[in-house]
């Protein structure tokens, strides 16, 4: 389990220097490099992130020195190594690094010596602190396993060099304060991010469409893509409920078609054509899925008035 410490501090501390060696985690952890022992990412949403361990264990990850290109945390399955799911930058982890970007801190970078092959990857020849980066940049796409991943570009600040605050939010006017934009940004992505009740539901299904019945392999080891669509949508203005009776399991296509209205359920759950009226079968139903009709409803609702 991680350690954590309730003061993060930025910057390096006392009576370290670049190029220092640690042997192990803990030795980081008590010269105050990295103060959440067991995770790559040391940080507080809403603080900020101080300090970052690269040890190798996402396959784009990508080190060139002053540049690093580096995967957030989340996703993998700990036993096998491998991407069983996406990641999302309400992550606590992600979710801090985008507030030092917003905030303009400087972050620790520690680099894992002599990573170990397989399902665990360890640092067998210790650890070396490289010294302070600056988050640059930071993106969602679809990593070399198939599912979505957070990455974020760091740069080394050299003597003298210091991190400034700056927009994380691409659709954010210039005049929001930077770590409120930053607070709701996150909160965004975590409306939207995949929660305990939401893997529930692709579980039960395999990751397979509840209506066209595409499961959708994205990697050699079989891994298979879905996403989670909530009837009645999250939030403002819709209101709907984070519930399982309120989440499908859905393919992309469907997952677009079913979002925008073209595709509709009947009280009963027979899939709608929401462009013609036409109803046709009923959707998949695992068991112990029960599906609220109110919720159905509400998304009819939505879209009434486009029907024929």
């Amino acid at each position: 389990m991680a350690k954590t410490s309730s003061t993060l501090a930025f910057g390096t501390p006392d009576g370290v220097t670049e190029g220092d060696w640690f042997p192990n985690h803990a030795a980081l952890h008590a010269a105050g490099l990295h103060r959440f022992s067991g995770r790559g990412i040391s940080g507080v949403e809403r603080t900020g992130a101080d300090s970052i361990v690269l040890s190798g264990g996402y396959v784009d990850d990508r080190d060139e020195g002053d540049l690093i290109i580096y995967t957030g945390e989340g996703g993998r399955d700990r036993d096998t190594g491998h991407m069983i799911d996406d990641q999302s930058l309400a992550e606590p982890g992600n979710a801090a690094l985008v507030t030092s970007q917003a905030k303009g801190y400087e972050v620790r970078v520690i680099e894992g010596l002599k990573i170990s092959g397989g399902k665990r990857r360890r640092a067998q020849g210790g650890y070396r602190y490289r010294g302070l980066y600056r988050v640059a940049d930071h993106w969602l796409t679809v990593g070399q396993e198939g599912f979505t991943i957070c990455q974020f570009k760091l740069v080394k600040l050299h003597h003298g060099d210091k991190p400034k605050p700056q927009p994380v939010d691409p659709l954010s006017g210039v005049e929001t304060d930077l770590e409120e934009q930053a607070r709701r940004y996150i909160t965004q992505s975590r409306l939207a991010r995949d929660t305990k009740i939401v893997r529930k539901v692709k579980e039960m299904y395999d990751h397979t469409c509840q209506i066209c019945s595409l499961r959708l392999v994205v990697s050699i080891t079989g891994e298979a893509y879905s996403e989670a669509a909530h009837i009645q949508a999250v939030g403002q203005p819709h209101l709907g409920e984070d519930r399982i009776e309120n989440v499908l399991c859905l393919c992309p296509n469907c997952h677009v078609l079913f979002d925008r209205g073209a595709i509709q359920l009947t009280d009963d759950l027979r899939v709608i054509d929401g462009l013609t009226g036409r109803v046709g079968a009923p959707i998949r139903r695992a068991e112990g899925h029960d599906i609220g009709m109110k919720y159905a409803r509400r998304h009819r609702e939505r879209w009434a008035n486009r029907l024929p």
